[in-house]
């Protein structure tokens, strides 16, 4: 059985029959990063939530660690500390090698975009990620995302922070996740389109992922206006809502 546990943003454990994986670590305390809007969006320092007391155990047994990107709601100061003190094992993009190196992480394995290699005695792939419409994209800087095959489990696709591309959708319709990771927060900072899916494009990565879809990036960071609530509400409106799982924080899922 495949267990994933859901800290909070982006945050999350993938427990398999032997190792235990985790992913993008914030886990800072409540309110000890700067506000990622001013205006826009109330101030709020983050994360706006704390990390739940009983993942703080689960981190104990971690065997290894994917980041997507650096940006600090994905790997924060604490994550950085927790990987650096426990020698976690980690695998990132290729893009991103030099920079976690300098910071003391030990990186022991890159991947590029669209090219399959070995990883914990199955695969994994990097898969091109767009963190914006438009021009933010490009100021956003590199992300990566990951569709994971891990042995005797269901496959795994963790899109990271993005919007519905040509690579998202190729990945949904020829590689047939079991399971699909969708962040749906529809970050924004003060200026420019959206930094991840529109409600619409969250609608259509659902409709076209072949099985389970778990909702992310929701309630943790105060530059993501959209809630579980109201994407509940989306997902039900359009006969979607059996099919996507929205997880609490802290909350242990179980996929048979």
């Amino acid at each position: 059985m495949l267990k994933i546990h859901h800290f909070r943003n982006a945050t999350m454990v993938i427990k398999t029959e032997k190792d235990i994986i985790l992913v993008d670590p914030m886990l800072g305390e409540k309110g000890t990063m700067a506000t990622f809007t001013y205006f826009r969006f109330k101030a709020q320092k983050n994360p706006i939530v704390s990390l739940p007391e009983k993942c703080k155990a689960i981190l104990k047994k971690v065997t290894h660690c994917l980041i997507t990107h650096k940006h600090p709601d994905h790997i924060d100061k604490e994550g950085e500390r927790f990987l650096i003190e426990n020698n976690i094992p980690v695998t990132c993009s290729y893009k991103d090698e030099k920079l976690f190196k300098s910071k003391g992480l030990n990186i022991v394995q890159t991947l590029k975009y669209f090219k399959r290699v070995s990883f914990l005695g199955v695969v994994i792939e990097g898969i091109p990620a767009k963190h914006g419409y438009g021009y933010i994209a490009k100021p956003m800087g590199n992300v990566m995302g990951f569709y994971i095959e891990l042995p005797n489990q269901k496959s795994i696709y963790l899109s990271s922070d993005t919007i519905y591309t040509e690579a998202v959708d190729k990945v949904l319709k020829e590689y047939q996740p079991k399971i699909s990771v969708v962040a749906c927060g529809t970050a924004q900072l003060d200026l420019f389109q959206p930094l991840l899916m529109k409600m619409n494009d969250i609608i259509k990565f659902v409709e076209n992922a072949p099985e389970k879809v778990i909702a992310n990036h929701l309630e943790a960071v105060n530059h993501c206006p959209t809630t579980r609530k109201q994407l509940q509400k989306e997902l039900e409106n359009k006969g979607l809502s059996e099919k996507v799982i929205i997880p609490l924080d802290g909350e242990i899922l179980q996929i048979n």
